[in-house]
């Protein structure tokens, strides 16, 4: 939706059942996802007849990792990863560092492309398509 959205909202705000439409998703699981990145200040909603939604920065200014985490929680591939998380284990546990380890390198990813890389991807994808 995020891509959509830095796609298209030069032409002014951006209508869900646009998104939906060219995105292959559903009105109703867009209003989710809208309704958390509004409230985050991801995106802007503009009222009236012509409205729809508008990112509120600069696609460079999101991270993959900012809009992930907050659409679909944290990524830590176990429980022991998270720092409020007390595992009786811990002291004996001879997986921690492998799940910390790639822990770390999820949130690296994540973190080191922007809003901007990703929607440069998607502009290339649809230039490098011929028949």
């Amino acid at each position: 939706m995020m891509i959509d959205i830095g796609m298209h909202d030069a032409a002014g705000p951006v209508r869900i059942k646009d998104v939906a439409k060219r995105q292959g998703i559903s009105v109703k699981y867009l209003e989710q996802i809208v309704a958390i990145l509004t409230k985050a200040g991801y995106v802007n909603s503009v009222r009236g007849p012509q409205g729809g939604y508008r990112l509120a920065m600069a696609p460079k200014d999101y991270t993959a990792g900012m809009i992930l985490r907050l659409t679909e929680g944290d990524f830590a591939p176990v429980a022991c990863c998270n720092d409020d998380y007390e595992c009786p284990q811990k002291q004996d546990c001879v997986t921690i560092r492998l799940w910390r380890e790639l822990d770390i390198a999820i949130n690296q990813v994540l973190d080191k492309y922007t809003l901007e890389d990703l929607i440069g991807w998607q502009t290339q994808a649809f230039d490098d398509y011929v028949i």
